[in-house]
């Protein structure tokens, strides 16, 4: 073992005893899988696998912390502007992994709900039955609850919330004078009882939210960490940091 094998996990302890506050909801940006299968000589598919791989080592990570809920932004509606191979190799591995969470130990150890947040009409019928499985195998479980957002876009979602409501309103359900903030959440994410997100994380060295759960996350001021790493090079002491950031800022507030 290297000196930085060596070192990492008294540093991660070290982190960890400075974050005595765990947010319940971290909402991520997994943002540069591209770039690293570039610096790296593979190819992008490979990029993008290794993203996912790393999306289930932060699993153990999340249970280890006490994590509740994770969201992570795994493809966008901006993202239909790619090139038709690389968004045909997406789902296809994102098919993959939902199959494969069915019969996953740890999902089933750690009790991990699966659930697809987005525009599941833009999505491919194969890559939906193969959503579906997973969502109906895992519905039950209390454990984490990690969120897919898939042909998501913060803006469109709330778009979707609204059409519902109105059509509500015209078939005679709702009353209009009874739409509150509550009524709009319950509507948003397909009526999924997602909490307000605490954390966002974006990897690979960009500064913005790229329309991301924006009523979970801007309307209830949650905390953002940007870091410099790709999301396959992302590590343990990478979250520990950002949660770090999350408790000094909710530690200012409650002074």
């Amino acid at each position: 073992m290297n000196v930085r094998g060596l070192l990492e996990p008294l540093y991660e302890r070290y982190l960890l005893m400075q974050c005595p506050q765990i947010p319940v909801h971290i909402a991520i940006i997994q943002d540069g899988n591209r770039r690293f299968a570039k610096e790296t000589g593979i190819k992008t598919a490979d990029g993008h696998r290794a993203g996912a791989d790393k999306t289930e080592e932060m699993l153990d990570w999340a249970h280890d912390l006490g994590i509740r809920y994770i969201t992570i932004y795994s493809f966008s509606t901006e993202n239909f502007n790619r090139t038709e191979e690389e968004i045909r190799e997406l789902f296809r591995l994102f098919k993959e992994k939902f199959i494969r969470t069915i019969s996953d130990e740890r999902v089933h150890r750690y009790r991990i709900r699966i659930q697809m947040v987005g525009d599941r009409s833009l999505l491919p019928e194969d890559l939906r039955i193969a959503i579906e499985a997973a969502e109906e195998a895992t519905k039950n479980y209390d454990g984490l609850t990690l969120s897919v957002a898939l042909a998501y876009g913060g803006r469109n979602e709330i778009v979707l919330a609204a059409r519902e409501i109105v059509t509500a309103v015209r078939e005679g359900t709702i009353a209009p004078e009874s739409i509150d903030l509550q009524m709009v959440e319950s509507h948003l994410h397909e009526g999924k009882e997602i909490p307000p997100v605490d954390l966002i994380i974006r990897t690979g060295n960009e500064y913005r939210t790229s329309n991301f759960l924006p009523w979970l996350a801007n309307g209830h001021e949650s905390a953002v960490y940007f870091c410099a790493p790709y999301w396959p090079l992302f590590r343990k002491i990478d979250l520990l940091r950002a949660i770090r950031i999350y408790d000094q800022r909710l530690s200012a507030r409650t002074r």
